[in-house]
């Protein structure tokens, strides 16, 4: 009997509602972010966290295995990723003798870089440390690269940086994400034909959102035709075998979920993940705009494990609950009023919406 792939894409689609109900009660920490600094070498047009040269550092790297120490003892580690991210997370200081001290306590950990500072040296570095997973971010051929990157050479630097990773054969996950715009769009197809040539274990694609500094450039963002060919791309790649992947964000209704990505949708920020900001305070996702109400705890005088279990309820609850036109919705079960990070916590509403779109 022929399977029916839309009751069976409504089967999973109900079990992943039913647990996102339970996770609001029963929270799971998974993925453990540490925003280490917010200086960059580069200066992306797009960035989500407004980085750039020479901004400030996280806290000590003694907070930090304070907080380490803290989650080994609360948390399993079997379950826990450990997330490292900036800025450009080899520019803090003392970032080798961190990262090894959260190897040593059996933290899982990996990395986002532009892998432009990524040597044969740093390579061997991070292998020693126990980098598991890592993602470069590669936004377009040479020219595109660099322009929107704010880096001169930087293309060049990122691939030889990801290369020096391959050749240590020592990573257990080696990832390009590839922030798509209206401008850059056109250079999927080549950029792929580069990509192919390495050994990399998948490919991540994902649409310019409109947080950070992408509010400020509206033209760069994604028309619903880009979206539409975005999408498509994707899944014709993964038909072909490809290890092409589109981020976490979004609903994107029955024709696209679990095509484009190998799960189906859900927002974990504040039930599978937790992050430290730079200045100490604890969140849910670095991603999600920095509101006083989003601020759980710091971690110069609140116990990281603390806050985790006792606090939180502010993402502990459908993103459709502030929106009235979400709880109209006939996707709201499925949906819950999208991802969180792109949300307009003003007006209430979601700025990122593919129903019309996509479905």
């Amino acid at each position: 009997m022929a399977v029916d792939i839309s009751e069976a894409k409504k089967y999973y689609l109900d079990k992943k509602a039913e647990e996102r109900a339970r996770l609001f009660k029963e929270p799971d920490l998974i993925y453990l972010f540490f925003e280490l600094t917010r200086s960059c070498n580069e200066k992306c047009f797009h960035c989500g966290s407004s980085c750039a040269p020479g901004l400030g550092h996280g806290p000590d790297k003694e907070v930090f295995k304070e907080v380490l120490r803290d989650a080994r003892d609360h948390f399993d580690l079997k379950r826990l990723q450990l997330c490292i991210t900036g800025g450009e997370p080899l520019l803090y200081p003392g970032f080798a003798d961190l990262l090894g001290y959260a190897n040593g306590l059996g933290f899982k950990w990996g990395m986002t870089t532009n892998a432009t500072l990524i040597t044969k040296d740093v390579a061997k570095m991070l292998e020693d440390t126990g980098m598991g997973t890592v993602s470069v971010s590669i936004d377009g051929l040479r020219d595109t690269h660099d322009r929107q990157r704010g880096l001169k050479g930087g293309f060049d630097k990122a691939m030889q940086g990801i290369q020096n990773l391959i050749d240590r054969k020592a990573f257990r996950h080696i990832q390009v994400t590839t922030v798509v715009n209206h401008k850059n769009i056109s250079e999927l197809d080549e950029l792929y034909l580069i990509l192919d040539e390495l050994d990399l274990d998948s490919w991540r694609v994902i649409g310019m959102e409109p947080m950070g500094r992408a509010l400020d450039h509206p033209d760069m963002l994604l028309t619903p035709d880009d979206q539409r060919y975005l999408f498509e791309f994707i899944r014709r790649k993964r038909e072909q075998g490809i290890p092409v992947n589109y981020g976490c964000s979004h609903f994107l209704g029955l024709e696209y979920e679990r095509e484009v990505r190998d799960w189906f949708f859900y927002c974990g920020a504040g039930t599978h993940t937790a992050a430290i900001r730079v200045n100490g305070d604890i969140t849910a996702c670095l991603d999600i705009e920095e509101r006083p109400e989003f601020v759980q705890g710091n971690v110069y005088q609140d116990k990281f494990s603390d806050v985790w279990f006792n606090r939180f309820q502010e993402f502990r609850k459908p993103l459709s609950s502030l929106c009235s036109d979400c709880q109209k919705c006939e996707w709201e079960k499925w949906c819950a009023g999208g991802s969180r990070h792109c949300f307009d916590y003003d007006n209430n509403r979601q700025r990122v919406c593919f129903k019309d779109i996509l479905f």
